[in-house]
């Protein structure tokens, strides 16, 4: 495929060069559309993005294929040598180019512990991209969050390194298989201090190897083909225009043979954010010179042209970023096959297998964090009433951040809120209530049962510094946070959410909080005062139904929390696989123990672990455990196995997250389960940045959390 690049790329002319490095972005598609549209640039970010808006019916699946196959028609005929262009989008938790299939947000996914099944919805993504002719996806997000202040915590796998990798890797899998080149984000460290987004990052080359950087690497290792750089700094240089990420580390090191893009408008930033270039046509070539192949989301042919003509970056200089773009053109067979069919995008999108998989999700993304006296699951032949509570009970719990089409709401068939997913379920049993915050105690006292439902203000562009539920005076539009393709739309929190779950416990003993957020929520004013609290994240299009499948028992919830979630904002940044104090971690007014640990997640079943063994394998070890289910229903448990580490050249964490496996067992029953431990498991960074087996006593720490490991095992000491 270089090869047939490598030809094209000498018949071309300077022009048609540039146009290849640069993208266009047009958010109406109206009748002065095609007027609008360029089409000569060598990406665009897919019309079917923004043909929703306006319309009283969504664009249908295969009007958005007839679209982009006329777009792509259109800029084949105009170029001279008929190069087809990379149409891209967004696919966060569902191909975003219209009404596809909405999973859970990916911090949901990351609570299933379940790499297979987020491979099989990142196939069924890549599905519904493909079909439409998008082939390029702005995902996964796989940045470490270790503080959990940043607003786009949402979109990640959590606070986890072996976590983020096997999930990123999982759905750059899913993707890459369905005929989509992934792109992971943001390379590579995407946050400040404080969880400031896009802010200049302090992280040192250790902790970037160690932390941000493994995520990537095992998207590559997975098959991605492409990266998005992030719009921070590192190392005092944009990321990007960081030869140190794009070329040393990614190309040199890795032997990365994709492309880059960068995010929306962050080559400009180089210029008019970061203040390192004098002109943008200096920042475009910075940018270029050092790795980022493809300047998003705008035409930016005059600025790349003045570059050249000044000397900036040469044509030679160039033809590496276009040759890889090229390459990745015929590897995704655009030359062959640059157009879908619009009947085949109809039948398949939202098709009856893709909306049973997203329940399937839905149902392994919901964490049971609290249930006293075993109130849940709720007995149908006890309850004749139930009180509803809380406005998210009636939105459909697919979060704002990247859901659904910009400038309309996402809509599907057969994906009910909360409150009608509970009505449905209730029948002519049990009658459901659906009350205001002002009549909590008028409601609630008469109902067997009620449910408050949680909303929350969070996102890209919505950094928070407090982790307590928002009340009455929040308050956010589209525009807040300068997020340029985000569509948060106007949302207001209605109620003080604190009180209004107090006064709902005090009016009936039977309270149940369920929270919808994509970031820890700090409980400590209410927590103590309900019997039962439900983190549903945002589930996705089938998750009201799970969740209510949940209440009742139909499921037995058995996900685990991918982040730590603290007591208190003060406490941050909190994450488990810190390193050791030289003498504590507590504040004075803090004992320093999270509310919930990483891993923590309760059951309506009960399980017994039996002491595991360890036997040496040929790239590794295995580790064998039974595991008895001896509650009253089935369920599945998430053995987690962490590594501790002392006499090592460097310190360590005290213990980190190494290899897990969920394992379902039926009441009753045990399982006899193996699990895989790498031989590199013992491997680090030692003084000189270099990784390998540099020494040290390791054990593993077997359990159920990271604050719950019961069982110890010594791996024969590694001396080198």
């Amino acid at each position: 495929m270089e090869e047939k690049a490598l030809k094209l790329l000498k018949k071309m002319t300077l022009d048609e060069k540039i146009r290849q490095v640069t993208s266009d972005m047009i958010f109406e598609v109206d009748k002065t559309y095609n007027d609008r549209r360029n089409p000569l640039c060598g990406s665009y970010r897919n019309p079917g993005h923004f043909m929703h808006q306006g319309r009283e019916v969504p664009a249908s699946p295969a009007q958005v294929t007839r679209q982009i196959n006329e777009d792509i028609q259109k800029s084949i005929e105009a170029q001279p040598h008929s190069i087809p262009p990379i149409e891209n989008g967004e696919a966060l938790h569902g191909a975003q180019w219209g009404m596809g299939t909405n999973f859970p947000q990916p911090i949901g996914l990351a609570s299933s512990f379940d790499p297979e099944l987020v491979e099989r919805v990142g196939e069924v993504i890549g599905r519904e991209c493909d079909i439409v002719g998008v082939r390029q996806v702005f995902s996964p997000v796989v940045n470490v969050v270790r503080d959990c202040r940043w607003g786009r915590t949402v979109e990640t796998y959590g606070e986890d390194v072996k976590l983020s990798s096997d999930l990123g890797a999982a759905m750059c899998r899913g993707l890459e298989r369905s005929g989509v080149i992934a792109t992971p984000k943001h390379y590579a460290d995407n946050y400040g201090s404080g969880g400031r987004d896009s802010n200049y990052s302090e992280t040192s080359e250790r902790t970037m190897r160690e932390v941000f950087l493994p995520p990537f690497k095992a998207c590559f290792d997975a098959g991605a083909q492409s990266v998005m750089a992030a719009y921070n700094a590192w190392e005092g240089v944009p990321c990007s225009a960081n030869r140190r990420l794009l070329t040393e580390i990614l190309r040199e090191e890795w032997r990365f043979d994709g492309f880059v893009v960068s995010d929306y408008s962050g080559v400009d930033g180089i210029c008019t954010a970061h203040h390192l270039a004098l002109s943008e046509a200096e920042a475009c070539a910075m940018a270029l010179k050092a790795g980022l192949d493809i300047i998003l989301p705008y035409d930016r042919f005059d600025t790349v042209k003045e570059a050249v003509e000044k000397g900036y970056i040469t044509e030679e200089e160039l033809n590496e970023n276009v040759l890889r773009i090229l390459t990745a053109k015929f590897r995704l067979g655009l030359f062959d096959n640059p157009f879908r069919d619009p009947d085949k995008a109809n039948a398949l999108v939202r098709c009856d297998e893709h909306r049973s998989l997203a329940l399937e999700a839905a149902r392994e993304s919901i964490v049971l964090l609290k249930n006293d006296n075993n109130i849940l699951p709720l007995k149908k032949k006890n309850i004749r009433k139930i009180g509803v509570f809380g406005q998210s009970a009636a939105l459909i719990p697919i979060g704002t951040n990247y859901s659904g089409p910009y400038g309309a709401p996402w809509r599907g068939e057969d994906a009910p809120t909360p409150l009608e997913a509970l009505k449905a379920k209730s029948g002519n049993d049990i009658q459901v209530i659906y009350g205001d915050s002002v009549d909590i105690k008028t409601l609630a006292p008469k109902c067997d049962a009620v449910l408050y439902f949680t909303s929350i203000i969070e996102g890209e562009g919505s950094d928070r510094s407090d982790l307590r539920l928002p009340g009455i005076k929040s308050h956010q539009t589209r525009n807040d946070g300068g997020a340029l393709i985000v569509d948060t739309a106007e949302q207001k929190i209605k109620e003080n959410q604190e009180q209004s779950i107090l006064t709902l416990a005090a009016a009936n003993p039977n309270t149940i909080v369920v929270l919808q957020n994509g970031a820890p929520i700090d409980m400590r004013r209410w927590i103590e005062s309900v019997p039962a609290v439900i983190e549903a994240w945002y589930p996705g299009e089938q998750g009201a139904k799970a969740l209510v499948e949940i209440l009742f028992g139909e499921t037995n919830p058995c996900a685990k929390l991918p982040i730590t979630i603290p007591k208190s904002v003060g406490q941050l940044p909190l994450y488990y696989a810190h390193k050791p104090s030289g003498r504590g971690y507590a504040y004075c007014d803090d004992d320093g123990k999270p509310m919930f640990p990483f891993g923590f997640g309760l059951s309506y079943t009960s399980f017994e672990l039996k002491q595991p063994t360890v036997s040496k394998a040929e790239n590794g070890w295995v580790l064998h455990i039974s595991i008895t289910n001896t509650g009253e229903c089935d369920g599945a448990q998430v053995i987690q196995v962490y590594l501790h580490a002392e006499h090592t050249a460097v310190v360590l964490p005290e213990k980190e997250l190494k290899a897990y496996r969920r394992v379902y067992v039926r009441r009753g029953e045990t399982v006899d389960a193996d699990i895989q431990i790498p031989a590199d498991v013992v491997c680090y960074y030692d003084t000189g940045l270099r990784f390998g087996p540099h020494g040290g006593d390791f054990s593993l720490l077997v359990g159920t959390s990271s604050d719950s490991t019961p069982f110890t095992i010594a791996l024969e000491k590694i001396t080198f």
